[in-house]
């Protein structure tokens, strides 16, 4: 059987395509349809123009409404939250998908922390949701003991657990905590009993990753729902994705074959990521794609800060065309430091800076710092023409 070869910008333009910032977005979908499409979208408690999971929307949709995104997210039973990527948005269809998950954490027997008597204190926590309905931690009794943020009251402790098990299921974020329900109320019947076994859950699991990349490595595909290397490879075979070749990437890789069936065209997105995003969430995939280096700054001391607190890449004409550092003042959004690697550039970052004030209720945009005065001159002279 002859393996299919593609080039690198072949392989780009699937990726683009497969995460929906290449071609018309389907907005009739909406935040729902994103969601769905991705299989997951990571959840963060960093927010500078707004937090991860309202960017990926906007990244794909444009102006989507905060509120709306938050009720497309967590009304109707429609999604949970779970371990996936990181702590992740996934669509309600998918609980089925983690039962090997589910069954791991189960048969380890406890979190990181320890419970003084875990039967007595789960109970307690199953009795008050069954009682009282969906509950925050604050509401079961409280999450801090009193010490550092790691210090977790036995009642938090006992409803992560439950949470890891799924006996309990965190059925939205409230004001960024979550809300934990009974698995029996939160998830539909037929999903809550729709046991499948370990392999099963992999092959989904590995079939939706590519899906949503398009075309990766066996790595690429591992990492989208933190898998181990080797539970790839025991059902990669039947997952239904095509063994190809790319151009540069020096490693086996498979694809979807439905992403395949035509060529990746149409209108390019111009838009900030959040560093969240699952387009760029694989740093080493993005430096393979793109041939752009990121890192999340964030908790890096700030002297030592190369592009800036939570830098944003800017995504246009299917490339990573540069990065900003935004922030809020008042009515203005601010970008701290701007810096592109694309030269003529600049266009593109004043027309995504003018798009993200808009979304987020700043009537103005300000050039504080950016690689040269040049660069910053030629940004802010594009922003006067859009009137920002």
């Amino acid at each position: 059987m002859t393996t299919l070869s593609l080039s690198a910008d072949e392989a780009r333009r699937i990726a683009l395509r497969a995460q929906g910032f290449l071609g018309a977005p389907d907005r009739r979908g909406g935040v729902r349809g994103v969601l769905r499409h991705l299989g997951a979208v990571q959840l963060d408690t960093i927010s500078v123009l707004a937090r991860s999971h309202e960017l990926i929307p906007y990244a794909r949709l444009g102006a989507v409404g905060r509120d709306a995104v938050e009720k497309a997210y967590w009304s109707d039973s429609h999604a949970f939250e779970y371990w996936s990527h990181a702590a992740c948005i996934l669509p309600i269809e998918e609980w089925p998908h983690f039962a090997f998950r589910r069954r791991v954490k189960r048969a380890h027997g406890y979190r990181w922390h320890k419970m003084e008597d875990k039967d007595a204190s789960c109970a307690l926590v199953l009795d008050k949701l069954r009682a009282e309905g969906p509950l925050t931690s604050t509401d079961l009794g409280g999450a801090k003991n009193g010490g550092p943020w790691w210090d977790w009251s036995e009642t938090k402790i006992a409803v992560e657990w439950l949470l890891d098990t799924g006996e309990v299921v965190c059925s939205e974020r409230r004001g960024w905590k979550r809300v934990y329900d009974l698995a029996e109320r939160a998830v539909p019947d037929a999903l809550l009993h729709d046991d499948l076994d370990d392999g099963e859950c992999l092959r989904r699991l590995v079939a939706l990753a590519g899906q949503s990349l398009g075309v990766g490595t066996r790595a690429d595909i591992a990492d989208y729902h933190r898998l181990k290397g080797e539970q790839v490879d025991a059902v990669i075979a039947d997952s239904g994705l095509v063994p190809v070749e790319v151009e540069g990437w020096g490693k086996p890789a498979w694809a979807d074959p439905r992403a395949l069936d035509t060529a990746a065209r149409g209108r390019h997105r111009t838009t900030l990521l959040s560093p969240f995003d699952s387009l760029v969430w694989d740093r080493p995939r993005t430096e393979r794609i793109f041939g752009f280096t990121h890192r999340l700054e964030a908790y890096v001391p700030k002297p030592q800060r190369v592009h800036g607190y939570f830098a944003m890449p800017l995504l246009a004409g299917g490339r990573l065309q540069g990065r900003v550092d935004p922030a809020r003042e008042g009515r203005t959004l601010v970008a701290r430091q701007v810096s592109l690697t694309t030269p003529g550039a600049a266009g593109a970052m004043a027309r995504a800076l003018r798009e993200a004030a808009e979304w987020v209720g700043c009537d103005a945009v300000r050039v504080e710092r950016a690689q040269s005065p040049a660069e910053a001159a030629a940004i802010t002279a594009e922003l006067a023409a859009l009137g920002a």
